[in-house]
């Protein structure tokens, strides 16, 4: 059966599912259509050795379990006569457990219990012997397994991309009946050909080697099918030469693990490792680094149930930045991935280094400003030269969600003129319309567009669907910008009433501040505080003044509150006075060439203002006017301020109290890659000519439709 034929299969084993339907809903077919699917195959596979193991087994039967599975796992050979690494020493198939319908599950049951110690492991995850007693005493046992007695799942008959084709459709189906999440999808194969080809393109001449060995590891790896597709593809373009390709892949989903796990074995890869567990917190491969790493991990899926886990370690897999929102985890494994680069020196074969391709909704290219768990770690793999390129991909991509998609691709070992570069493509348009929709998949990239963008990766050049940028251009400062704050007082009746409702102990002395300052407007409130200041001072004994401690400052901020207003004409409000100090600069500003300003002029722009010699003045800010400026790490953030927002608002200055952790710099430094501003093409509306025209022919039509009814 060739790959384009795999729906047929899939449609037959989804019909025997409809067997199933009384004593199980459709969500829980895939507890016993899964492991029924992987036993049926095993069993085709070990068929033309069956024989052979039955009478071994004999003669080993009383010896040693693992004595037996050495020697029997040699013995069962698949059609070029090489082990197969499994066996089942059942004198039961298939075929002969049809025959019995009286006793199908004990049968089953023990059919099972005769495969060797490593399905049997395999099995543990399906969790299918429990499910054998509720189908037969549902009375389904016997015609479901009569169904799968029929269908031949032998690689000569069912290749291994059919069949993991039609895992992927029948558990895409699964997914839909039990209506999970976009986060718990299938890659679609023409996007893991995408990713194999952007992760391995480059390194042709280098993965055909002859004697070549190559790892490669998918940390979320499902069915298992971005390494079969990437197996395929080194043994497709190293074709005749003596390449070991390993492949090692992890799984938190026990059925999809069971299911990689099978595969694997049915392949022949025995120096090949699938593990279950989860990956953020369980790592399977703890020691290793890989050649090449792709995944696709689930999308906006949180990490509630590991954060406590993961707050325990100093950092997250050597990484010591902060760490994402916890309503999505998809950049941990970005993080994970990471860490199992292997070590890269130029020349060096000992020092490989690594590529990763990885698929990701577009929340990690964006979300989270400067400081950010998902910033910071954008930051640090740009910082780190690490990443190479993004591809958008079309929407309706996948089965379970129709949301857009981008695969970005990491590298530790950059070709020299990637260094310093970031390419983006944009494949958003290039997308073929299926014949038929397969859940939320209604479109697919055909072989000519995944040449295309593959020629576009390797050619790092620019066009109007790939645009190159320096590392620096997705990076900027977050600055705050502040103006004064400015007050004007007056005592009048309404708020001396209110202020009084808060604070009545206080009558004598707001009289006596009234005595002197009247009811008329003030514009300089730091002139009317400080005499208020002295009016209380001097209060006779018997007149209550400012209470001490707590109660004072509330007093006092509520006098503020009540007998001010903010007036644009008023004097901005005086926050402190001090003795003017020197300002380190190349701190401030680190890697920044400021334009040529007097010293007054730049302390002025940081919110210090001279007030005699050798002083300074510092307003109070106004909460409401603070705002932000996002300044590329390409620009003077001092030249930035002077272009842009001095000229609107001249009594603005740069707050310089907030600083990057990193490098002291004013500002929160972000990354960010905004990929729809980056390809944005402006369509200019239509001329008022035009609408006229489309309404008039409107018009005409409705006037026509409403004719034709009543003549």
């Amino acid at each position: 059966m060739t790959p384009g034929n795999f729906q047929q299969l899939a449609n037959f084993i989804w019909s025997v599912a409809d067997l199933l339907r009384g004593p199980y809903r459709p969500p829980q077919y895939e507890r016993i259509m899964l492991p029924l699917t992987v036993l049926r195959r095993f069993d085709a596979v070990l068929a033309p050795t069956k024989e052979a193991v039955l009478k071994r087994y004999e003669t080993l039967k009383d010896k040693d379990p693992q004595l037996v599975d050495r020697v029997l796992n040699e013995l069962a050979k698949d059609d070029d006569g090489q082990p197969l690494g499994f066996h089942n020493h059942s004198p039961l198939d298939f075929r002969k457990l049809k025959g019995d319908p009286d006793n199908i599950g004990q049968h089953l049951a023990g059919y099972i219990k005769g495969f060797s110690e490593n399905i049997q492991k395999i099995f543990e995850r399906f969790e299918f012997e429990q499910e054998i007693a509720k189908l037969e005493e549902a009375n389904r046992l016997y015609q479901v397994v009569a169904q799968f007695a029929e269908i031949d799942l032998h690689p000569r008959h069912v290749d291994n991309i059919t069949m993991g084709l039609v895992f992927e459709d029948l558990i895409r189906r699964f997914n839909e009946a039990a209506n999970e999440t976009a986060g718990d999808h299938f890659t679609p194969r023409e996007v893991i050909r995408l990713m194999v080809n952007l992760l391995l393109e480059p390194d042709s001449e280098v993965v055909t080697q002859e004697g070549k060995i190559v790892t490669i590891c998918d940390p979320a790896c499902g069915t298992g099918g971005m390494l079969a597709e990437s197996q395929n593809w080194i043994r497709e373009h190293a074709a005749n030469k003596n390449v070991t390709v390993k492949v090692y892949g992890q799984d938190y989903n026990p059925r999809s693990y069971a299911v990689a796990a099978s595969d694997l074995l049915i392949k022949g890869h025995r120096d090949s490792r699938i593990e279950y567990g989860n990956t953020l917190t369980n790592d399977q491969f703890p020691d290793m680094r890989f050649d090449y790493l792709l995944a696709n991990p689930p999308f906006g899926v949180d990490w509630k149930g590991e954060k406590k886990e993961i707050d325990r370690w100093s950092n997250f897999r050597g990484y010591n930045g902060k760490l994402p929102r916890i309503n999505d985890g998809a950049l941990l494994f970005l993080i994970h991935m990471i860490a199992k680069f292997q070590p890269w020196q130029q020349g060096n074969r000992d020092k490989p280094g690594s590529r990763i391709a990885i698929v990701f909704n577009g929340s990690p290219l964006f979300t989270g400003g400067a400081g950010s768990g998902e910033s910071e770690i954008r930051r640090w793999i740009i910082e780190h030269d690490w990443l190479e390129a993004i591809v958008a991909l079309p929407e309706q991509m996948f089965y379970n969600t129709g949301i857009g998609t981008f695969v970005w691709v990491l590298s530790n070992r950059k070709e020299k003129h990637r260094k310093g570069k970031i390419q983006l493509i944009d494949t958003r348009e290039r997308w073929t319309p299926m014949k038929r929709s397969l859940g939320n998949k209604r479109r697919w990239l055909d072989e000519k567009a995944i040449d295309e963008v593959t020629r576009e990766h390797g050619a790092l050049t620019a066009s109007k669907t790939s645009k190159i940028f320096d590392n620096a251009d997705f990076g900027y400062r977050r600055v705050s910008i502040l103006r004064p704050l400015c007050l004007k007082f007056q005592l009048t009746q309404e708020a001396k009433e209110r202020y009084l409702d808060t604070c009545p102990e206080l009558l004598d002395a707001v009289l006596a501040i009234e005595e002197v300052f009247g009811s008329e407007p003030h514009d300089d409130w730091n002139h009317v505080w400080d005499g208020v200041q002295k009016i209380v001072k001097r209060l006779p004994d018997d007149i209550e003044g400012w209470a001490k401690g707590a109660k004072g400052t509330a007093q006092k901020k509520a006098f503020r509150d009540a007998f001010t207003m903010v007036d644009p004409e008023a004097l901005p409000v005086i926050a402190k006075e001090h003795k003017k100090a020197a300002l380190d600069i190349e701190a401030l500003f680190p890697g920044q060439t400021l334009p040529e300003l007097a010293h007054d002029e730049l302390e002025a722009l940081l919110g210090l203002n001279l007030a005699g010699k050798g002083k300074y003045v510092e307003y109070e800010a106004d909460s409401n006017l603070k705002d932000f400026e996002n300044i590329p790490l390409k620009e003077d953030v001092i030249r930035y301020v002077l272009r842009e927002v001095r000229p609107y608002v001249n009594d603005a200055w740069i707050d310089r109290g907030t600083l990057d952790e990193q490098d002291g710099g004013i500002g929160k430094v972000g990354f960010e890659i905004n990929f729809n501003r980056e390809f944005f093409q402006y369509q200019p509306p239509r001329t008022l000519a035009e609408i006229d025209a489309e309404l008039e022919a409107v018009e005409k039509r409705i006037m026509g439709l409403l004719r034709e009814v009543t003549e």
